[in-house]
């Protein structure tokens, strides 16, 4: 009933056309995007906190073009650049109408509709504002009726501009096995770009997401912040541009990089949305706006629980058998994981999968490994009370497989040019529907034929190289970058309708794919294939920057470490990997007892708490940016349960560290403190206060005295209301 209610007051709502100078707002709980409509243009004159009274943009707001567009006295970088048949360069927006709806309870989608007065050329800006979690999602269509092509050659979902005394940026940067570094830059006066050309991996990089300071420097829990996500898992650009009157300018959406899009009459062209958020009360705010809208809207059963899963990469890697395997499920059972998943390796028949040079493809079971299917593995798992899953990189083709000896045709690839390789691998051309359908029908088979599969890790590990397809015409190989992305998208709704109970892990080599545009197809991501405990700690603080811990994948891995050939304490990386989903690659059959109880009592405790850190607000105390330490907690929505985590990065002889305080708890209540995972025969960190009670006010503002010694010493600490 409450659902057609919201749908008659959008009906009500329905189109209208403004006078001059009326205000279009777009609002959530805490702040509003207000535009002005004069003289036929549309103008952003806000985004900010929400006002009380707005009658004052009228006259006294800013004045930016809302959605600039080429050949029409812009100076700048513009969201629109279009060329029509004519061979007329520019485009004149004029607003036409306005329409607000309210599609669910607490969303409200406002639609913009702009043409040009020359040609039948229409451009419509969707803002949908989420209330609860104040962020807005925009972006833009285009459609004409010109007798022929307009060409594309800007095309941003995007524009705000902003008017500061200074403006800060802080975006994510990184590589294979160091994903996801924090950089922070003043802008002057120029342009800055934030961008991918990799087509596949296009957070290999650089990370389609940042935050914008104004006014002075951010911090945790001060500052006037701008949290901004492109959702696109291809190539994109992030624009931010200053010029001589402070003023900025920032564009958002795929990258129009040598993809230049003729766009047919009565055709529908779709940006990929682009995702904000406003705070004045710094970053930490950001991030618990983005958790919370992603929990809900952004995230595959986002208010669902995860698996605890022992993989079998670092033990075996591509080296195993029906025995080794059935030894692993039997040991995952033994220390209470939910879920085995058999990693690469296990696939291709006539060019089979024992390296990364063959294989890829062939999704047909090695019969010289696995002589009795995955039907006898998922049943080894069944028989132990634990779940099955599976590894997979679908878009990809090895040169030595059927398939590629079938279909030479299928990869991206430039005529007449020889193929360049990466991991011995290419990329399948996923702008022909038909290789669409061969990539959903892939993984489709696997679990039609093994309807117990409950998990699918989906990687993908290259970019595309020789950018050409066969399947789309000559004068249209620019759109490759473009329609590689939409025909990705394609296959990942096509699966998730066909199996909407499989848990999918969104992986890249690591976190080379991780965009909102992708995760709402899946459950959680791999953050990186670098597991050592340490640099978790920084890669973990990254993505905690726009990605809720319910989507992050954390390893307890071995010791050397297999990346770093760093040695670290196992409760070190078990307080580490407890930060987001649980899982381990490091195998009970290297550990000696102590360390197989400390693990066993760990998972119990991890199942324990695992709600709060799913669900609760999280709030980053000490960078490791910044210190030899670092902390942060997890405090439930009620704030009646709380996880805190300290980690000891560096130990220096002589110094001395400050009692920790706590954040996000109830000033006059009193809260338990009850240390977790102490390892036998070692003292609580926190002493004589473990199992003490102590009001939050205390908490947050003297704080506790917590004893880590050491390098990579750690204390998880449970905190429960009286």
């Amino acid at each position: 009933m409450l659902k057609r209610t919201f749908i008659l007051i959008g009906l009500v709502l329905s189109f209208c056309s403004l006078p001059a100078q009326e205000l279009i707002q777009i609002t959530t709980r805490n702040t509003a995007l207000v535009f002005r409509v004069a003289n036929q243009s549309l103008r952003q004159v806000y985004y900010g906190p929400r006002l009380a009274d707005t009658d004052v943009l009228q006259k006294q707001g800013n004045n930016f073009p809302a959605y600039s567009t080429y050949g029409m006295g812009e100076q700048n970088e513009v969201a629109l650049h279009a060329v029509h048949a004519d061979g007329n360069t520019s485009t004149l927006l004029n607003f036409e109408n306005v329409k607000q709806e309210s599609p669910e309870p607490g969303i409200t989608l406002t639609t913009i509709s702009l043409k040009d007065p020359l040609y039948p050329f229409q451009v419509k800006l969707f803002y949908k504002a989420y209330e609860e979690s104040d962020l807005i999602e925009q972006w833009t269509i285009y459609q004409h009726t010109e007798k022929k092509p307009v060409t594309l050659y800007q095309f941003a979902s995007a524009q705000l501009s902003f008017k500061s005394s200074s403006y800060r940026l802080t975006h994510f940067a990184g590589d294979w096995a160091g994903e996801c570094n924090m950089s922070e830059v003043e802008l002057t006066e120029g342009i800055k770009v934030i961008d991918s050309k990799l087509g596949t991996r296009a957070t290999f990089f650089a990370h389609p997401m940042c935050l914008l300071s104004l006014n002075g420097r951010m911090t945790e829990d001060n500052g006037e912040v701008i949290g901004m996500a492109l959702a696109w898992p291809a190539n994109f650009k992030l624009e931010f541009e200053k010029n001589n009157n402070q003023e900025l300018r920032v564009l958002a959406g795929m990258n129009p990089y040598a993809s230049h899009y003729k766009l047919k009459k009565g055709d529908v062209f779709q940006t990929p949305s682009f995702l904000y958020t406003y705070s004045t009360k710094g970053n930490g705010q950001v991030s618990r706006n983005f958790h919370r809208w992603a929990r809900k809207y952004g995230l595959r059963h986002g208010e669902n629980s995860r698996y605890t899963l022992m993989n079998n990469w670092e033990a075996t890697y591509f080296n195993f058998n029906e025995p080794k395997l059935k030894s692993i499920i039997e040991d995952a059972a033994g220390m209470g994981f939910e879920l085995f998943l058999l990693d690469d390796g296990w696939f291709g028949q006539k060019h089979p999968r024992n390296n990364d040079d063959a294989g890829l493809g062939d999704w047909v079971v090695n019969k010289e490994k696995l002589p009795n299917g995955l039907g006898w593995l998922v049943k080894q798992c069944t028989d132990n009370d634990i779940k099955f899953g599976i590894w997979v990189e679908p878009e990809m083709v090895n040169p030595q497989s059927e398939l590629f000896e079938k279909h030479p045709d299928w990869v991206i690839q430039q005529p007449e040019r020889e193929h360049i390789l990466f991991r011995r691998q290419l990329v399948l051309d996923l702008s022909n529907p038909e290789v669409q359908e061969f990539v959903y029908k892939s993984v489709h088979d696997i679990l039609k034929d093994n309807p117990q599969i409950a998990f699918v890790k989906w990687d993908c590990n290259r970019a595309v190289t020789n950018p050409g397809s066969t399947y789309l015409p000559a004068d249209e190989q620019s759109h490759i970058w473009i329609e590689y992305g939409r025909g990705l998208l394609n296959v990942f709704k096509k699966v998730r309708d066909s199996h909407p109970d499989v848990h999918f892990m969104l992986c890249s080599g690591g976190g080379g794919r991780l965009d909102y545009g992708s995760l709402r197809y899946f459950e959680e991501y791999w953050p990186s294939d670098n597991t050592d405990a340490l640099q978790r700690i920084l890669i973990q603080w990254g993505n905690s920057q726009f990605f809720p811990s319910i989507a992050m994948c954390c390893h307890v891995s071995a010791s050397p470490n297999h990346q770093t050939g760093r040695t670290t304490p196992l409760k070190f990386r078990f307080d580490v990997a407890m930060q987001g989903a649980l899982g381990m690659d490091l195998q009970p059959s290297t550990m000696n007892e102590k360390e197989v109880i400390f693990a066993k009592e760990a998972i119990k405790t991890y199942e324990s708490i695992r709600n709060i850190v799913f669900t609760g607000d999280l709030y980053r105390i000490l960078s490791p940016y910044e210190g030899n330490r670092t902390s942060m907690m997890y405090v439930l929505p009620d704030k009646s349960r709380a996880v805190f985590y300290a980690y000891q990065l560096k130990s220096h002889i002589g110094e001395v560290s400050a009692p920790m305080r706590f954040k996000g708890l109830i000033p006059d209540k009193k809260y338990n403190v009850k240390e977790l995972n102490i390892y036998p025969g070692s003292r609580a960190a926190t002493g004589s206060a473990n199992g003490q009670s102590f009001s939050g006010d205390f908490l947050m503002n003297q704080g506790l005295p917590i004893g880590l010694s050491g390098d990579y010493s750690s204390a998880v600490i449970e905190l429960e209301q009286q």
